[in-house]
C-alpha cells in the first residue's frame, strides 16, 4: 500500500524537485561510470589557504543562473555562499575554482551540515535545497542539522563555468544527441565536440579538471570550511557515487552517508549503462502492461506487442520532427527523453502514455513538455540540468570505448531495451563522446574496491528504480559493509521524493543518531 507524504500537496517547487531527480539519473545513461582515486599530489598540508576559509553567507539573489531559480533563491530562509578551491590540486597555488553553497540553517543548536549532491553529473545541489525546501521545514532533520547543497564545478553559479553549447542549440537539437549512445559517427564529430567544449570553458585546464576526482576532493574542502570535523552527507544517483568515492578516499573523516538510487559498484561503465536500459525496458513493459488495462489505449491491447507499437509511433520522427504550439520541434531523441523521464516515477506513466497517443493523433506539445522536463528547462527556456557538465566530467572519469566497443555497445543496448531498437539508434558506427577529449581519463575500472575502516553507512535502494537497479544497491551497500534499506516500488528516489514516511524514518534516524536499520528493513512507496 502506498505510504501518505508528510505534507497535504506537492508544491510546484517539489515536483521540479522530483524531475531534476529524476533527470539526475538519466544523466548516467550519458555517460560512462567513474572510478575513485587516491589524492593527487597536493596534500592536506597544500591546501591551508582553503581549510582556513571563513563562508560570507549572505542572501541567494546573486547565486541563481535562471529566472526559476531567482524566484525560489529569493526565500529568505535561505543563505548562500561560495568556497574557493585549486583549480588543478597538483597545483594548489595555481588557479583557483568556486563552489557555490546554499544552506537553510539548523532551526535549533546546530550540530553540523548535511552535505547533499542530487546527482548527474550535472544536477544542482543549491537547486535541489530550495526545491525540497518545505519538506525539510517540515522534517526533523533540518532541526538539528543545517542542509547544505552544493553545485559541482561547472554547474550553476560555480566557476568555472562549462559550455560546449547555448541553450538555445539545445532547443533546436543542435548538439550531440542520445539515444542508446550519443550520435557521434565520426572522428570529426568527436574533435568537433572537444574543441568546443575546450573553448566555451575558457580553456583545456578548466575542461579537464572537471573530473569526480576533483569534486571529492572539494568536498572534503567543503566539509573542513563548514567546521565539520567529519562529513554527513546524501548522495542521490551519480551523489551515491561521490559519497562512496569519499568514503573511500577519506573513511577516518566520515560520520554518515546516505546513498539513495545507488549506482552499481561492481559493473563496468559498459555493464552499467546496459543493466541501466534493461531497468528502463522493464519499466515500459510495467507502463505498457498499465495502458492495456484500457480498451483505447495507444499501446495495443497485448503488452508483448508494445515495442513495436511504440517504434511506429515514432519512426516518422526520424525524417520528419513534429510541430509544437510554440513553433519548436519535437524530433526522435527528444521522445525518446521525454518517454524515459516518464519512466523514472510510476506516478508520470499517464502522462507518457497521455504524449504518445496525442502523438499519433499528430499532436506533439504532451512529448515536448516531457522532454523539457528531462531537460529541467525552464519557461523562459534556461536548462536547468548541464548536459555539457555531464559529458566533462565523465570524459574525465572512465576508459574510453574504441569506435568497435561503442557501436557493439549501440546493438547490445538494442537488445536488452528492444523499446529503443531502432536503426536511428542502434545500426550506426558510433564514435565515443570523449574520443578526442584533451586529456586522458583519470581513473580506472572498478571504481570502488578495498573500504576499509568505514564507519556504519545506510544504501537506499528501489525494488523497481528504473536505472540503478536494485541489485547495484545491494553490491554498494556490501562494498561499504553498511546498511541497507530496501523499498519496494517503481521509482527512481525514494528520501524526501518517495512520500514514504517509512523510508524518511529510517534515514532521519540513521542521519540523526546514527541508528541503522535492521538487516531485513523494508519500506514500501
Amino acid at each position: 500500500m502506498r505510504s501518505h507524504p508528510r505534507l497535504p500537496h506537492r508544491s510546484r517547487h517539489l515536483e521540479t524537485a522530483l524531475a531534476a531527480a529524476a533527470t539526475a539519473v538519466l544523466l548516467l545513461l550519458a555517460g560512462c561510470t567513474p572510478a575513485p582515486p587516491p589524492p593527487g599530489s597536493g596534500t592536506d598540508a597544500d591546501l591551508g589557504a582553503y581549510l582556513g576559509q571563513e563562508p560570507d553567507w549572505a542572501g541567494c539573489e546573486d547565486t541563481a543562473t535562471s529566472a526559476a531559480d531567482a524566484e525560489l533563491f529569493a526565500n529568505p530562509a535561505l543563505e548562500c555562499a561560495s568556497v574557493e578551491v585549486p583549480l588543478d590540486y597538483d597545483e594548489p597555488e595555481g588557479e583557483r575554482a568556486h563552489i557555490a553553497l546554499m544552506r537553510l540553517p539548523a532551526t535549533g543548536e546546530t550540530e553540523g551540515s548535511l552535505l547533499i549532491d542530487p546527482g548527474g553529473p550535472g544536477g544542482s545541489g543549491t537547486n535541489f535545497v530550495a526545491s525540497t525546501l518545505p519538506l525539510w521545514q517540515a522534517g526533523p532533520v533540518a532541526e538539528r542539522f543545517d542542509i547544505v547543497g552544493f553545485d559541482p564545478r561547472g554547474i550553476g553559479s560555480s566557476t568555472p563555468a562549462l559550455d560546449c553549447y547555448t541553450d538555445e542549440e539545445y532547443d533546436a537539437g543542435d548538439v550531440p544527441r542520445f539515444g542508446a549512445v550519443y550520435d557521434i559517427t565520426s572522428a570529426e564529430q568527436s574533435v568537433e565536440l572537444a574543441e568546443r567544449c575546450t573553448d566555451g570553458s575558457g580553456g583545456v585546464a578548466n575542461l579537464v579538471n572537471a573530473g569526480s576526482t576533483n569534486v571529492v576532493r572539494d568536498m572534503d574542502v567543503m566539509r573542513e570550511v563548514l567546521g565539520d570535523e567529519k562529513l554527513t552527507y546524501l548522495g542521490y544517483s551519480y551523489g551515491s557515487e561521490l559519497g562512496a568515492m569519499y568514503a573511500a578516499t577519506y573513511p577516518e573523516k566520515v560520520r554518515a552517508i546516505v546513498l539513495d538510487g545507488a549506482v552499481a559498484p561492481d559493473l563496468t561503465a559498459s555493464g552499467f549503462r546496459v543493466s541501466s536500459f534493461a531497468g528502463l525496458q522493464a519499466r515500459f513493459d510495467d507502463l505498457a502492461a498499465l495502458c492495456a488495462e484500457s480498451p483505447d489505449c495507444v499501446l495495443g491491447p497485448d503488452p508483448a506487442t508494445a515495442n513495436d507499437r511504440l517504434h511506429e509511433i515514432v519512426q516518422p520522427l526520424v525524417e520528419t520532427p513534429a510541430a509544437t504550439a510554440d513553433s519548436r520541434e519535437v524530433s526522435v531523441w527528444d521522445a525518446y527523453l521525454g518517454i524515459s523521464g516518464g519512466l523514472y516515477s510510476e506516478a508520470k506513466w499517464p502522462e507518457v502514455i497521455s504524449a504518445l497517443t496525442a502523438l499519433e493523433a499528430g499532436n506533439a506539445d504532451g512529448m515536448l513538455a516531457l522532454r523539457d522536463a528531462f531537460y529541467a528547462r525552464t519557461a523562459d527556456g534556461a536548462y536547468g540540468t548541464d548536459f555539457d557538465t555531464n559529458i566533462a566530467v565523465r570524459c574525465m572519469d572512465s576508459p574510453r570505448l574504441t569506435p568497435e566497443e561503442q557501436t557493439a555497445l549501440a546493438r547490445e543496448i538494442g537488445e536488452v531495451a528492444p523499446m529503443f531498437d531502432l536503426d536511428v539508434f542502434t545500426a550506426g558506427s558510433y564514435h565515443s563522446e570523449c574520443e578526442a577529449w584533451p586529456a586522458p581519463p583519470t581513473r580506472d575500472e572498478p571504481w570502488l574496491a578495498g573500504v576499509e575502516g568505514l564507519p556504519e553507512t545506510l544504501v537506499v535502494s528501489v525494488t523497481g528504480d528504473p536505472v540503478t537497479p536494485h541489485e547495484g544497491g545491494i553490491a554498494m551497500a556490501q562494498a561499504l559493509g553498511g546498511s541497507l534499506l530496501t523499498v519496494d516500488g517503481k521509482q527512481h528516489g525514494a528520501y524526501l521524493l518517495g512520500g514514504s514516511e517509512c523510508v524518511d524514518d529510517v534515514v532521519d534516524a540513521y542521519l540523526l543518531d546514527l541508528e541503522s536499520p535492521p538487516a531485513d528493513a523494508r519500506c514500501s512507496l
